[in-house]
């Protein structure tokens, strides 16, 4: 990880076991070999669990292969070996900023989280935007030799297996704290203002360059299209501490706008838990959690081709029927305070990789160019 890294990194649920600099950083001998978490099965899983059965349905006839695997290597970025619980990556090219590294680092705390239950592993990440398994290109007999690809989002024209983005784990090229530590800052400001002390207008900021987004722009009207869009300069922002960009001080409207980039954004959960009624713009792209979310009850759809019309409809409805809106506000924001605290974001890593360790039909192996990582030789060495 770069030295930007470490602070994210190093908050983690699990004491790092540093060197002092002049010494060789090795893997742990203490790590715990036995699970020690509290056990969930008397819980129900959230619903959006249901999705790693479609998400895997395509190999369950036949199974997983290693000709299969290693077909997809020259679509992925790195590969990960899971042998008697200590993790191998082999990489093939390097992800926009940190996105590997970060995605990387959350299987290992899933590691540490569940030690000795993960099977033997051997899959392969792609962590550009788009998916990359196009199901046109595997029609008929080809539908056998389908390379499983994890990747962070997926659509219907797609077999990517979708788990979660490194933006859980922080972003910290733009600021942005794990999940668990900026869920909290957002319940806090929750808590501080009442939905019907915010601004009875769509709020939306961040990149306008992609997508949708482009069109966003012409609905930058308070008086004509009831919204407030603002472009994010993420440049500038960095030159300037990044002190206009902090998620938390974003909760300011009684209705936000999700729109999607050239691909989905990390930027949903972000934005549905703040309390706000959020105004999702149809979108072509999920996320692990984003197709049990029910439109009505925990968002209001908006329609891209009448992009502005469909906004000033949805929030005059909602200034109209203020109890209604903020429920919907309320009911999308529990979704994602209860469904998705990082304690469901591990166990769903933990029961997708397993069931997809259930299907390979060979023992994973460490690849030649593989390299052991843990938790130490990404922060401790990033530390310095």
């Amino acid at each position: 990880m770069s030295q930007s890294s470490v602070k994210a990194a190093n908050r983690t649920e699990f004491p790092l076991s540093c060197v002092p600099p002049n010494a060789t950083q090795t893997c742990p001998m203490n790590y715990p070999t036995m699970h020690g978490a509290e056990s969930s099965s008397s819980e129900a899983c959230p619903d959006y669990f249901r999705w790693i059965h479609e998400d895997l349905q395509t190999w369950k006839t036949n199974g997983i292969t290693r000709e299969m695997v290693e077909a997809g290597k020259k679509q992925a970025f790195f590969r990960l070996v899971i042998v008697n619980g200590r993790a191998y990556v082999e990489k093939y090219k390097n992800a926009f900023q940190t996105r590997d590294n970060f995605t990387i680092w959350g299987i290992l705390q899933l590691l540490r989280l569940y030690p000795g239950k993960l099977p033997d592993l051997d899959f392969i990440f792609e962590c550009d935007d788009r998916p990359v398994i196009q199901k046109s290109e595997y029609m008929g007999q080809k539908l056998t030799a389908v390379p499983p690809i994890f990747h962070y989002c997926g659509d219907d024209s797609s077999l990517d297996i979708v788990f979660p983005d490194w933006s859980f784990w922080g972003w910290p090229e733009i600021n942005i704290k794990p999940w668990e530590p900026l869920m909290q800052d957002l319940e806090e400001v929750n808590r501080r203002m009442n939905w019907t002390d915010r601004e009875p207008y769509a709020y939306w900021k961040g990149n306008l360059h992609m997508g949708w987004r482009i069109c966003l722009l012409r609905c930058n009207s308070t008086e004509e299209w009831n919204a407030q869009i603002y472009p994010q300069k993420w440049a500038l922002e960095t030159r300037h501490g990044f002190r206009t960009s902090n998620l938390a001080d974003q909760c300011t409207h009684q209705y936000k706008i999700y729109i999607e980039e050239k691909a989905w954004s990390v930027s949903e959960k972000y934005i549905q838990a703040c309390d706000s009624m959020l105004l999702l713009v149809k979108a072509r792209y999920y996320e692990f959690f984003t197709r049990s979310l029910v439109p009505m009850k925990h968002f209001w759809p908006i329609n891209p081709r009448n992009l502005c019309s469909s906004i000033k409809f949805a929030v005059d409805w909602g200034n109209n029927n203020p109890q209604k809106a903020q429920d919907i506000g309320k009911a999308g924001s529990r979704f994602i305070m209860e469904e998705l605290k990082m304690k469901n974001v591990y166990d769903y890593m933990f029961h997708l990789l397993s069931e997809y360790g259930k299907l390979l039909r060979y023992k994973p192996t460490v690849p030649p160019g593989a390299v052991e990582v843990y938790s130490e030789t990404m922060a401790c060495l990033a530390q310095g």
